[in-house]
């Protein structure tokens, strides 16, 4: 019984020593910036610098395989200080926000159905949706469960509103959507054509009251010459272009373009 004890303890040591000097030999050593990354982000996990997470980000910010500025949730102030912990130039962030690109709820959207299924947006998408229009909101708030900061909800007509000032841009909503009716835009942009569908006009007519009905009303009216047709059927602003003037929203004969500072206006 001695001689097994002693067995098993020389064993066991040589076993141990094995242990040590493998971690010793095989230890990845940690580069001290990635911690030091991660304390001066907001730590939301949010995905919208297209990494899963915080600590995914800062380690590819370390190896140089993410830019210093791709924690669109932190904006400028923490690019800032990352910038400082790689020893980089700073690199500024231009703010984003979603934008909802559909107005038709369940007052201007004719509807084709009744869905009394699960309240996802894809489980309704994969059955075609209920309204007659293919490109629409859906209205069953999968993009409002997916923020995490509480910056939309669902008005009483079935559409998702986003709350500009909580809004982060992190895309969260963007990626919840099915559709591809949100999608992220300049903050300081506020004209937005806000329909998705590629119908021809005589076609968006019969099934919603705000759609774009590529009548290029708003092409010709546009100074800066910032609007486009894309596909012919929808009119689209390139941003970089667009002045915020809102004249194209004042000849749009359906309203599918919205612009928020004519509207605090007229209400003043």
């Amino acid at each position: 019984m001695l001689e097994a004890g002693v067995f098993l303890g020389l064993a066991g040591l040589s076993i141990g020593l094995l242990l040590a000097l493998a971690a010793k030999k095989f230890k990845v050593e940690e580069d001290a910036r990635v911690s030091a990354i991660i304390s001066v982000l907001p730590g939301a996990n949010c995905g919208g610098c297209g990494y899963p997470g915080c600590a995914g980000f800062a380690a590819a910010v370390a190896e140089g395989k993410a830019p210093v500025s791709g924690c669109i949730v932190g904006g400028n102030p923490v690019a800032e200080k990352i910038s400082e912990i790689m020893g980089v130039a700073a690199q500024s962030v231009s703010p984003l926000v979603a934008v909802v690109y559909c107005q038709g709820d369940n007052e201007q959207a004719a509807k084709i159905a009744e869905y009394e299924g699960i309240t996802d947006c894809a489980a309704l998408n994969m059955l075609g949706g209920d309204k007659e229009c293919t490109y629409g909101c859906l209205g069953l708030g999968s993009c409002v469960r997916a923020c995490k900061f509480d910056a939309m909800y669902m008005n009483d007509k079935g559409l998702p509103v986003v709350i500009t000032e909580k809004c982060t841009g992190c895309g969260a909503c963007v990626r919840a959507c099915p559709r591809g009716v949100i999608d992220l835009a300049p903050a300081d942009k506020e004209v937005h054509v806000r329909c998705r569908s590629y119908d021809k006009g005589p076609v968006v007519r019969k099934y919603c009251k705000v759609g774009c009905i590529a009548c290029t009303a708003c092409v010709r009216a546009c100074p800066q010459k910032a609007i486009t047709m894309d596909r012919g059927t929808l009119a689209k602003i390139d941003y970089s272009l667009c002045d915020n003037c809102g004249i194209c929203s004042t000849k749009c004969p359906v309203k599918t373009i919205s612009y928020p500072k004519k509207a605090a206006e007229k209400a003043s």
